[in-house]
C-alpha cells in the first residue's frame, strides 16, 4: 500500500504530462497535477495512519514552492530541478545524521518499519553513505538530462529512469548486506 502512495504524484504527473497533444502545455498541467497529487498523497496518508511521513512532507514542500514557481513565472525550468532539490535534501540529511547521535538516519528509519535489522554498525554507516552519495549523484544526472534534452525525454527519465535507478542501487545493497544478514541470523539463533 506504501509503494502505491510513493508513486502516485509520480504517476499522476506522468498521465498528465501526455494528457494534452501540445508538450508544452503538457508540463504545465503536470505541475498543476503534481502539487495536487503530493496534496492527496499527504492527506491520504495522514487519514489512514494519523501520521505524517517526513519524505512525503519534504517532497510537498519542494512541490509546492518549485510547482508554484513554475506555474507562476511559466517556465518548465523551474519544475525540472525538483528531483535534485529532493535528492540533494536526503542525501544531505543522510551524510550529516553521521555527526548526529549513534545511529545513522538510514539505521532509525528502516529500524522503526522493520522491527530490528541487526547489522553491524559499520555496515549501516557504509549503506547510509552510499545512499547519501547516491543521491547527490542522481541529482546532477537530472539536471544533465533536465538542461540537454527534450522536455519530453527528461519527464520519461524522470519517471522510468530515476525509478531504474533507485531500483538497480536498492538491489546492489541488497547484495551488499545479504553476508551481514546471514551473520546476524546466525547470531540470533546461536543465542537461543
Amino acid at each position: 500500500m506504501k509503494f502505491l502512495f510513493d508513486f502516485f504524484p509520480l504517476a499522476a504527473f506522468l498521465v498528465a504530462f501526455y494528457y494534452p497533444e501540445n508538450r508544452e502545455q503538457g508540463i504545465y498541467l503536470a505541475t498543476y497535477t503534481i502539487i495536487v497529487a503530493t496534496f492527496i498523497q499527504v492527506f491520504a496518508y495522514w487519514l489512514l495512519y494519523k501520521k505524517f511521513e517526513k519524505m512525503h512532507l519534504i517532497t510537498f514542500v519542494v512541490v509546492i514552492i518549485i510547482g508554484g514557481l513554475t506555474i507562476y513565472f511559466h517556465d518548465e525550468r523551474f519544475i525540472k530541478w525538483k528531483p535534485t532539490i529532493v535528492n540533494w535534501c536526503f542525501a544531505l540529511a543522510l551524510i550529516g545524521s553521521h555527526f548526529v547521535g549513534d545511529k545513522t538516519l538510514l539505521q532509525r528509519m528502516i529500524n522503526l518499519v522493520e522491527n530490528k535489522l541487526i547489522l553491524p554498525d559499520q555496515v549501516w554507516r557504509n549503506i547510509n553513505l552510499s545512499w547519501g552519495i547516491f543521491f547527490i549523484f542522481t541529482g546532477f544526472v537530472n539536471l544533465y538530462i533536465a538542461f540537454n534534452f527534450s522536455t519530453e525525454f527528461w519527464v520519461n527519465f524522470k519517471v522510468w529512469g530515476m525509478t531504474g535507478l533507485n531500483l538497480i542501487f536498492l538491489i546492489g545493497m541488497g547484495f551488499y548486506m545479504y553476508p551481514y544478514l546471514k551473520e546476524s541470523e546466525a547470531d540470533a539463533t546461536s543465542q537461543e
